[in-house]
C-alpha cells in the first residue's frame, strides 16, 4: 500500500463524507477507496471511520489523525511549491470562514480573479455570522470583523472601516437629517445587536467634543442581512459599518448623516488556527483579500483624531 496515497484518500473521504466522491476526485473505483481506508486502519491499528447507510463519521481517533494528516499533506504541498518557485499555482483545498453579508458583498464577487490565478485550487467558503472554532471546523483562515478577544491565534489586521449613521434618503426626507448626537433620540433606530455592533449606546467624537447617546429603537436585529433589509424598508436609521452598506453608500441608495461626528472603526483581521503554521494557500488568499479591499478599506487610509479606535 502507498501510505501517502491512502492518507490523501482518507482525507478526501472525510472532507466529502463520501467514498464515491473521493473515488471521483482521484478517478479510481469506489472499491479502491474502501480498500485504501481499510488498509490504513489495519496499519494504524485503530478504527478511523464509522460507516452507516446514511453517513460516514470519523471516530475520535480518525478525527485526530485527519487533522494531523491534513497538516502534513499541506506541509508537503508547501515544500513542492517552494521547490517549483513562486510562479507555480496553488493546489489542494482551502477552507475560509467569513461572515455571510461581508462575504457576499466583498469576497464572492472577487473570487473569479483569484480562482483564475490558481486553477488547481479548491475553495470552500464556510459562511457564518458566529465565530466558529477554526480547528474543529478545519478552517485554514478566518476573516473576522471587530476587536478580537484575547487569543493565542495568529492574527493580522488587513482592513478597517468607519461606522456611520445612515438611512435611506426617503427616511431622512420624512424625519429630518440629524446634525449632532442629541438629535438621534428623536429618531427611530434599528439596533444591531452583534458584539461588535455596539448595540444602543454610542459615544461620538468630534474635533472638540465627545458625546454619548442612547438610540431609541423598537427593532433589534442580530444579522447584518436583516439590518440591511430593515434600513432599505425605511424602518429607521442605523449605526452601521461601511462594510455592510458600501455599495449603497456609493450609489446613494443610503446616505450618511453627522459626518463631522466620528465613531470607533471596525477592523477586519485574518486569523489562522492555533498551533498551525499558516499555509501558503491561506497567506496568498489573505493577501488577495487585502489587495482587493485596499482602495476603500486599507487601515492606513483612516487618520486618527486624537482618540484610539477613532478615525
Amino acid at each position: 500500500m502507498d501510505r501517502l496515497a491512502a492518507i490523501e484518500i482518507f482525507i478526501r473521504v472525510v472532507d466529502t463524507g463520501s467514498f464515491s466522491a473521493a473515488a471521483r476526485h482521484f478517478n479510481i473505483g469506489q472499491p479502491a477507496v474502501s480498500k485504501a481506508v481499510a488498509q490504513l486502519e489495519e496499519w494504524l491499528g485503530v478504527k478511523l471511520l464509522l460507516r452507516s447507510t446514511r453517513a460516514l463519521t470519523p471516530t475520535e481517533a480518525g478525527q485526530n489523525f485527519y487533522q494531523r494528516a491534513r497538516r502534513a499533506v499541506e506541509e508537503t504541498d508547501e515544500a513542492v511549491l517552494a521547490a517549483r518557485g513562486s510562479a507555480a499555482g496553488l493546489t489542494g483545498k482551502l477552507r475560509v470562514s467569513a461572515a455571510v453579508c461581508f462575504a457576499r458583498l466583498h469576497i464572492v464577487p472577487r473570487l473569479p480573479a483569484f480562482l483564475e490565478r490558481h486553477p488547481e485550487l479548491e475553495l470552500e467558503l464556510v459562511l457564518d455570522d458566529r465565530n466558529i472554532d477554526l480547528v474543529e471546523e478545519g478552517i485554514d483562515v478566518a476573516l473576522r470583523m471587530g476587536e478580537l478577544a484575547d487569543s493565542n491565534m495568529t492574527a493580522r489586521r488587513i482592513g478597517e472601516a468607519r461606522r456611520r449613521v445612515l438611512a435611506t434618503p426617503a427616511y431622512f426626507e420624512r424625519h429630518g437629517m440629524p446634525q449632532e448626537p442629541a438629535d438621534l433620540v428623536a429618531h427611530r433606530a434599528i439596533v444591531y445587536t452583534r458584539d461588535f455592533g455596539g448595540g444602543e449606546d454610542w459615544t461620538f467624537c468630534s474635533e472638540s467634543a465627545e458625546l454619548a447617546v442612547r438610540l431609541q429603537g423598537r427593532v433589534k436585529i442580530s444579522a447584518t442581512e436583516g439590518l440591511r433589509a430593515a434600513v432599505f424598508a425605511d424602518m429607521g436609521l442605523a449605526v452601521a459599518s461601511e462594510w455592510a452598506f458600501s455599495p449603497e453608500l456609493k450609489s446613494g441608495a443610503v446616505v450618511a448623516a453627522m459626518e463631522d461626528w466620528m465613531l470607533p472603526t471596525i477592523p477586519l483581521s485574518a486569523l489562522y488556527p492555533t498551533g498551525r503554521l499558516a499555509s501558503s494557500k491561506a497567506r496568498q488568499f489573505t493577501a488577495f483579500v487585502e489587495e482587493c479591499l485596499a482602495p476603500e478599506f486599507a487601515p492606513e487610509r483612516l487618520t486618527a483624531r486624537g482618540k484610539p479606535g477613532y478615525a
